[in-house]
């Protein structure tokens, strides 16, 4: 796959530093830039009245400003080494205009579907922001997988090789999994999993077996 050359990958490199300057603006500013642009559930207004005023209501830059917010530098880190590892081949083997839509469109996906999630939990009292370009993150890896099924990927946790495609497999069942049972609470499995069924979707499309059919394919 040859070695990684941020020059060319140009996307890849813009989300970096995107991702790094809205980390820097959120400890500057603090609290206020998760108000204001991390992604808030619908209906927030009746609740805000409900519990004293407070909460941020949604509004739809949300959908797409949520993702260059980290609530922490690990939180950060993870997903800029994931975007990094796995994106800048994509970008390369794509093209630096389809990556950039399937990275938006894996991002702004991921958020309507957190987005509803977020909004029945909001009906039952659980009111809280979703920030992360995870959703975006884990669209790259399905991505990854299905372009380039058979690389073999390095686990750190157990050390063993395993194939892109069972990795992502394995992986998205987890997500499933800890979705469904509340594991690991605090963490957006559902934009992660709708990160991932946007980015099937989209590489469906390209791949002309949708019945509306792109002008030209772009995928094998």
């Amino acid at each position: 796959m040859g070695p990684i050359n941020l020059d060319d990958n140009p996307v890849v490199l813009t989300m970096l530093v995107a991702n790094g300057l809205g980390f820097v603006a959120y400890l500057l500013i603090g609290p206020a830039m998760i108000a204001g642009f991390g992604l808030w559930p619908l209906g927030t207004a009746a609740l805000s009245a409900q519990y004293g005023g407070g909460i941020p209501g949604f509004s739809v830059w949300q959908l797409l400003t949520y993702g260059f917010l980290h609530g922490g530098m690990l939180h950060l880190f993870v997903n800029m080494f994931a975007l990094w590892m796995f994106g800048t081949s994509l970008e390369r083997f794509w093209g630096s205009r389809p990556f950039l839509t399937f990275y938006l469109v894996c991002l702004v996906g991921a958020g309507v579907i957190q987005l509803f999630v977020a909004t029945m939990a909001a009906d039952s009292g659980s009111v809280y922001p979703t920030i992360g370009a995870s959703g975006a993150v884990f669209g790259i890896l399905l991505g990854f997988a299905m372009m380039f099924p058979d690389q073999r990927l390095m686990l750190l946790f157990p050390p063993i090789p395993i194939k892109a495609k069972y990795f992502v497999i394995f992986y998205g069942a987890f997500e499933l999994y800890a979705g469904f049972t509340g594991s690991m609470s605090g963490v957006a499995h559902f934009a992660h999993l709708g990160g991932m069924a946007f980015g099937f979707l989209i590489i469906t499309y390209w791949r002309g077996r949708l019945p509306i059919k792109p002008q030209r394919r772009l995928m094998r």
